[in-house]
C-alpha cells in the first residue's frame, strides 16, 4: 500500500532513525548503584559519581568524568520520566503499532516512510568516537535504571526495552521533524493537519541597558506540555562541565542552559526548511525535467498488535523521488502526490546537533560559543545569548534552503516538482545568516517574529537577504508587548525582567476594545452596553482574577472563528510596534459581541467572571486558577493555551514551560521554573507541584552550589 498523510499531526513530527542491536553498558554500574535518602548526605567527593535530588525533584549529577556524567544523566532521565521516555523511543523506531496497536499504524507508516530507521546507525556512526562512549553512557544509564526499578515503570512499556544507543538519535531527529515540517504548511493546511502552538520569547540584556550594569538572558519557551515537547531539568557537573538548564525528554545534552561565563535560549524561528513539491505522474513513474523518472521503491513489513495480543503483519511500500520521500493525499480520483525535501532529518542531516549544543555549554566566552553554532548541526531555531563580558547576540539560526529565486510566498506553497529549476542541493552558510551582536540598543529579544524586528533602531534591511528566507510583513502583537516592557526604562533590572515575564497583559485588547466600547453604545442592545461596561472597567490583563478577560476571550475567539475583520489599521512595516489598530467593522463587532454576552450567560451566568474561575492550571494532584492566555494572537507575553476540560473549565496543555532568568553578577544570579513540574510519572510528587509557584508569579533560585544543594536535598543515588 501506499501511505496517505490524511492522518493526524502527531505524525507528522517524525523522524530518520532505527534502532541499532541493544549496547548495554550496564557493567558500567547496575550491581554498584545504591540509594540514600538521608537529607545530610555528603558532597560528592571528586573520584564519586552521584545525582543529588533537591525538593523539587531536579537532579544535580556530580561525576568523576564525562562517560559518568552521560550514564547518570540517562538513570535521572528514566527516573522522572520512564513511561514517557520509551513512549516517546518506542514511536521513534516505527514499531509503536507492534508495541501497543493499531491506533499508532499511521505513526509507523510516517516514521517509516521519511526513512528515520534505517538511518540510524549512520547517524551514530558520524559521532566521535568520544560522543559515540557518551551516547552509549546514557543509553546505558537509562537501562541501568530500569532494571533496578522495572516496579516503577508500567507493564505496557516494558517491551520497548532495552533501549538502544539509536534510539536517542531517532527520537531526536523526529522531535525536529515536528517542527521542520511545519514549514511545508500546504501539506498541513490542505489536508487538515493541526498546527502546534510551539512559541517561545527570549530577552538578552546588555550590561548598557541592565540597571546592575551586568548582562542578562531570560528564557522563555513554550512548548505543548506533554508528549516529546516535555522539557526536564537538571544540573551537570564533572571535572570538564559544569552546567544548570533544560532539554526535552530523551536528549541526552541539554538544550536551553547556562554557566559561569554564558547562558542562551531558543526561540522557534521562522525558518522554512521544508518544501513540498508537486508530481505529475506519468505510468508508474513522474515527470523531472521533460522526462520519466521511475520511482525509488522499497517495502517494509509493519506489525500491528492486535486487541487479543497476537501480531499482524502488513506491506508498506515506500516510494522516493529526486526531491525525497512521497506521499499520497487524498481517496479514490481526488489524490495528489506531493514529494518533501527537507533540511536537518532529510537533507543536510544534523548529525551533529547533540555535540553541537554540548560544545555550547563548555564555552566561555563568545568566540568560543560561535564556533560551536556555525557548524549549523541544530536545524532551527533562534538563539538569544548573554555573557559575562557583557555580549548579547541573536543569530536567526538553521539549515536554510538556498533555493534558486523566488519568495517566501512561493516557497510555503507548493511547488512545480516536475523541474529542476525548483530543486535545491545547498544551504546558507554562517556567516550570511541574520545576526545581531552588541546593538546600539544593547538589548536583542525573540518571541518568533522574523528577525527583522529583534532589536529598535533596526539593525536589519531585509532586502539584503534572500526574499524567501522569512516574512516581512509581520510582527506579533506578543512581541510587541515584549519589546515594549524592555523599552519602559532606560535601564531594565533583573527583578523587573522577572515581573515583566508574568505579564498577562493584552495587546489586542488595547487595539480593538476602546472602539468596540464606544461602538457598543452606538450601535448594541442593552446586553452589549452591559458587555461594554464590563470591559471599560476590565483591567486589560488575564490575571486569575481579572474581570472582563473572559468575556473579551469568547468575542475575540468568535471573530476569529468568524473570519470577521479585527483591524481598520493592518500591520504597517513603517509603525511595526504600534500596528495594527482599530475596529475594522464596528456593527459587526458589536453583533459578535452580543452574541457572547449571551453565551457567557447562558455557561456561567455572569459577564465579569474572574478569569481563573473558567481558566485552570491542573497537572497531578495541582488545580489552581489560571494567569495568563493565548500569546497569539491575543499578544500576551505570559503564553498558556487551553483544551476544554471537566465542569466547563479550560485546562492549560501549552505555553509556559521551563523559564529562567539569569544574572551575570558574581556569583551568578539565577531563578528557574519549569512550570508543569520536573516528572511525568503518574504517582510523582513532582508532577505539577511547580505549579504553586508559577500560579504566584514566583520562581525558584536555581541551587548552584553544593552547599545549596545540600540545604535542600531529599535523596542521593550513588551510582559510582
Amino acid at each position: 500500500m501506499h501511505v496517505s498523510l490524511a492522518l493526524k499531526k502527531d505524525y507528522f513530527r517524525r523522524l530518520q532513525l532505527l534502532f541499532l542491536p541493544a549496547i548495554l553498558v550496564l557493567s558500567l554500574c547496575l550491581s554498584s548503584c545504591t540509594t540514600s535518602t538521608d537529607a545530610s548526605a555528603q558532597s560528592p567527593n571528586k573520584q564519586s559519581t552521584s545525582i543529588l535530588w533537591d525538593s523539587w525533584g531536579v537532579p544535580h549529577i556530580f561525576a568523576a568524568n564525562d562517560e559518568q556524567l552521560f550514564y547518570s544523566f540517562g538513570y535521572a532521565q528514566m527516573q522522572n520520566h520512564a513511561d514517557l521516555l520509551l513512549t516517546l523511543y518506542g514511536e521513534a523506531r516505527g514499531r509503536a503499532a507492534e508495541y501497543w496497536g493499531a491506533s499508532y499504524l499511521g505513526e509507523d507508516e510516517f516514521v517509516r516512510t521519511m526513512g528515520f530507521p534505517e538511518h540510524a546507525q549512520s547517524w551514530y556512526n558520524a559521532q566521535t568516537p568520544a560522543f559515540r562512549r557518551y551516547i552509549t553512557a546514557f543509553v546505558a544509564g537509562m537501562n541501568a535504571y530500569a532494571h533496578a526499578h522495572p516496579d516503577q515503570i508500567s507493564p505496557q512499556m516494558r517491551v520497548v526495552l532495552p533501549l538502544q544507543v539509536t534510539d536517542v538519535f531517532a527520537h531526536g531527529e523526529r522531535v525536529f521533524s515536528d517542527f521542520l515540517l511545519g514549514d511545508c504548511e500546504p501539506v498541513l493546511n490542505t489536508f487538515n493537519v493541526g498546527t502546534s502552538s510551539a512559541g517561545s520569547n527570549g530577552w538578552a540584556i546588555g550590561p548598557a541597558h541592565s540597571a546592575s550594569n551586568h548582562a542578562m538572558l531570560l528564557a522563555n519557551p513554550h512548548l505543548p506540555w506533554s508528549g516529546e515537547t516535555t522539557f526536564f531539568e537538571a544540573q551537570l557537573v564533572s571535572p570538564t562541565t559544569s552546567m544548570y538548564g533544560a532539554t526535552l525528554v530523551g536528549f541526552p545534552v541539554l538544550a536551553i542552559a547556562f554557566n559561569n561565563f554564558l547562558s542562551w535560549t531558543h526561540t522557534v524561528n521562522t525558518i522554512d526548511a521544508c518544501d513540498a513539491y508537486k508530481l505529475t505522474l506519468s505510468g508508474n513513474g513522474y515527470l523531472f525535467d521533460n522526462t520519466v523518472h521511475t520511482f525509488a521503491t522499497q517495502t517494509e513489513t509493519l506489525r500491528v498488535k492486535q486487541t487479543d495480543g497476537t501480531l499482524k503483519s502488513q506491506q508498506l511500500t515506500i516510494r522516493h523521488s529526486v526531491h525525497g520521500p512521497v506521499f499520497t493525499f487524498g481517496k479514490g480520483d481526488q489524490t495528489e502526490t506531493l514529494a518533501i525535501r527537507m533540511t536537518g532529518v532529510d537533507q543536510f542531516p544534523a548529525t551533529g546537533m547533540w555535540q553541537e549544543w554540548w560544545d555550547m555549554g563548555h564555552a566561555q566566552n563568545l568566540s568560543q560559543f560561535q564556533s560551536a553554532v556555525q557548524r549549523l548541526q541544530i536545524p532551527m531555531f533562534t538563539i538569544i545569548y548573554a555573557d559575562r563580558d557583557g555580549h548579547v547576540l541573536s543569530l536567526f539560526n538553521g539549515e536554510v534552503p538556498k533555493r534558486p529565486s523566488g519568495d517566501w510566498n512561493y516557497w510555503t506553497s507548493i511547488v512545480p516538482g516536475d523541474t529542476s529549476a525548483t530543486l535545491w542541493n545547498s544551504i546558507i552558510p554562517y556567516k550570511d545568516l541574520p545576526k545581531v551582536i552588541d546593538p546600539p540598543s544593547d538589548w536583542v529579544q525573540n518571541s518568533n517574529s522574523p528577525p527583522w524586528y529583534t532589536t529598535f533602531p533596526q539593525t536589519f534591511n531585509p532586502a539584503q537577504y534572500p526574499a524567501y528566507l522569512a516574512p516581512v510583513a509581520s510582527m506579533s502583537l506578543r512581541e510587541q508587548s515584549g519589546v515594549e516592557m524592555i523599552t519602559a526604562q532606560n535601564r531594565l533590572s533583573y527583578e523587573q525582567m522577572v515581573a515583566d515575564k508574568f505579564s498577562s497583559h493584552v495587546v489586542l485588547a488595547d487595539r480593538l476594545v476602546p472602539d468596540l466600547i464606544a461602538a457598543a453604545h452606538k450601535y448594541g442592545n442593552a446586553q452589549a452596553q452591559q458587555a461594554a461596561d464590563v470591559l471599560q472597567a476590565w483591567d486589560r490583563t488575564t490575571d486569575a482574577n481579572s474581570k472582563g478577560a473572559a468575556l473579551f476571550y469568547v468575542w475575540a475567539s468568535t471573530m476569529l472563528h468568524n473570519k470577521t475583520p479585527l483591524f481598520m489599521v493592518p500591520w504597517d512595516p513603517k509603525q511595526p510596534r504600534t500596528t495594527p489598530s482599530g475596529l475594522a467593522d464596528p456593527q459587526a463587532a458589536v453583533q459578535v459581541l452580543q452574541d457572547a454576552a449571551s453565551t457567557l450567560l447562558s455557561q456561567v451566568g455572569s459577564l465579569d467572571i474572574p478569569w481563573g474561575t473558567a481558566f485552570r492550571v491542573n497537572r497531578g494532584s495541582v488545580n489552581l486558577p489560571a494567569s495568563g492566555g493565548p500569546g497569539d494572537p491575543f499578544g500576551i507575553f505570559r503564553a498558556l493555551y487551553f483544551a476544554s476540560g471537566p465542569n466547563g473549565q479550560y485546562i492549560a496543555n501549552s505555553g509556559d514551560s521551563y523559564i529562567a532568568a539569569v544574572e551575570f553578577t558574581n556569583p551568578i544570579q539565577a531563578r528557574v521554573l519549569l512550570t508543569y513540574g520536573n516528572s511525568s510519572q503518574p504517582d510523582s510528587p513532582h508532577n505539577g507541584d511547580q505549579l504553586t509557584l508559577y500560579a504566584k508569579n514566583q520562581m525558584r533560585d536555581a541551587w548552584l552550589t553544593q552547599s545549596e544543594i545540600e540545604a535542600h536535598l531529599a535523596s542521593r543515588v550513588n551510582l559510582f
